[in-house]
């Protein structure tokens, strides 16, 4: 017989932040303010999103390609683009459909956390942006903690913050090796939310539960 779920632990980006709504909006505003000397930005538009590969690509490789390519009516130097991104980028963050009414029922009923790759400024800034820093217990944001989801440490870590038994905890996410085959190793109970990311058959883990969006989890928590 299972042990009844204690703890919610939850990835941010395309899980509680829509980081795929978040790059659109950024890039039509970016094109509006750089490319309005084009008759067309679409193909310049599909070409960022693209490159972009949702998040998942370093950004000064980003930043690099994006110069190289672009059709730039007076080419920025990685510098400028970099102070861009950091000044603007932020600025369009985006909650998942009715996640402030699950992060309210999660806080309620369970103990709660946040485990997210990328730099501190960053994901703290979209939190900062969203207003939910104070949803979770603790957050872990993989640059302050010196590893990186899908590695066994960054899940342990939440498991000391939390003391509760890993197979108390429930994890949910959208990748299904940094999110749902890290937390599984650690001994956690996983929710997949499937998205962009597609599931190998080869994977060691399976989760408990798969859900397409977010408010399902309010009827299986």
């Amino acid at each position: 017989m299972q042990k009844p779920i204690k703890a919610v632990i939850f990835d941010l980006d395309n899980t509680i932040l829509d980081r795929t709504r978040m790059f659109s909006d950024f890039t039509h505003s970016f094109l509006g303010h750089y490319f309005n000397h084009l008759e067309s930005t679409k193909p310049v538009y599909d070409r960022m999103m693209e490159l972009d590969l949702d998040g998942y690509k370093d950004r000064n490789v980003l930043f690099a390609e994006l110069i190289a390519e672009l059709p730039w009516r007076e080419k920025l130097t990685h510098a400028d683009l970099a102070d861009y991104y950091k000044r603007e980028f932020i600025k369009h963050a985006i909650l998942m459909d009715q996640a402030t009414d699950v992060l309210s029922h999660i806080r309620k009923n369970y103990r709660s956390g946040l485990i997210t790759n990328g730099r501190n400024a960053v994901q703290y800034g979209k939190l900062d942006q969203l207003g939910i820093r104070d949803a979770f217990e603790f957050i872990l944001v993989s640059e302050e903690a010196g590893v990186k989801k899908p590695d066994v440490r960054i899940f342990q870590m939440a498991i000391n913050k939390l003391q509760v038994p890993a197979e108390e905890c429930i994890y949910v996410g959208d990748h299904p090796i940094n999110d749902i085959e890290g937390a599984s190793m650690a001994g956690m109970r996983t929710i997949w939310i499937r998205g962009k990311h597609s599931w190998k058959d080869d994977l060691k883990a399976k989760p408990l539960h798969t859900i397409d969006q977010l408010s399902e989890l309010i009827e299986l928590l």
